[in-house]
């Protein structure tokens, strides 16, 4: 009998290459039910034609005379039900993998795919769920396989149950577009963090979608400091944290 699944989660990251001049990452998920996949997807589409632009949306390839096409994009998640939630670090230089990442940047960013995951708005849901993550090296089956590994440890430990999230798989992210919605909303949250808007020549069109996004979330999309709304949630990662742990 094939497996139910009830939502699919959509996995995206940016800034998290180790060695990069970057002072921060961001990971975050877009989450839809599995039985409104075919219907949003459609429905980004559309959207995607009647802006005639069909490619991939990608935050570092904004152009500024389609400022109508990402506004589209950002109503037609609020009107839908589809939840995004993110992961922001800062200071990222001051992690010590030594210490707590055995010496690996890898097993940090796996670390926050966790902490992602696990988080009280999906451990009261009992059915399975498919998690999607954008392909990022060529360890990804065996990170996966850990991470499944840890997932259902974890849930054996403090819920006596198995993890919800059964079904791992890496794809790229010209194939599907709730991978690129991720990666526009993360793209949007570590622009305005590193104060890239600030700058005399920033992007025009990236400034009015960090504005739009703000407005309509109800976010500052560089502290996370606005209070938990379940739509769209930004959960500031500091380094200390994890430092305690």
């Amino acid at each position: 009998m094939a497996e139910i699944y009830q939502h699919n989660i959509y996995i995206d990251e940016s800034c998290h290459l180790e060695n990069d001049i970057h002072p921060l990452m961001c990971i975050g998920y877009t989450k839809i039910a599995a039985k409104d996949y075919e219907l949003y997807k459609n429905e980004l589409k559309k959207i995607k034609l009647t802006h005639k632009t069909p490619t991939e949306l990608k935050w570092n390839k904004l152009s500024n005379n389609r400022l109508p096409f990402y506004k589209a994009i950002i109503d037609f998640f609020f009107d839908s039900n589809i939840e995004f939630r993110a992961i922001l670090v800062k200071n990222k230089a001051q992690l010590d993998h030594t210490k707590f990442n055995r010496g690996d940047h890898n097993s940090f960013y796996y670390t926050l795919v966790f902490l992602l995951l696990r988080n009280p708005w999906v451990n009261y849901l009992e059915n399975p769920h498919k998690v999607i993550l954008d392909i990022k090296d060529t360890r990804g089956k065996e990170r996966l396989t850990k991470l499944d590994t840890r997932l259902n440890e974890e849930y054996k430990q403090k819920y006596n149950r198995d993890s919800p999230f059964n079904f791992f798989q890496h794809i790229r992210s010209d194939e599907s577009e709730f991978l690129q919605l991720a990666d526009f909303f993360i793209g949007a949250i570590t622009y305005k963090a590193r104060g890239l808007h600030l700058l005399e020549k920033s992007s025009q069109v990236k400034k009015e979608v960090v504005a739009y996004l703000e407005q309509k979330s109800g976010y500052q999309l560089d502290d996370g400091t606005a209070p938990f709304e379940e739509k769209f949630n930004i959960f500031d990662f500091q380094i200390q944290t994890q430092n305690k742990q």
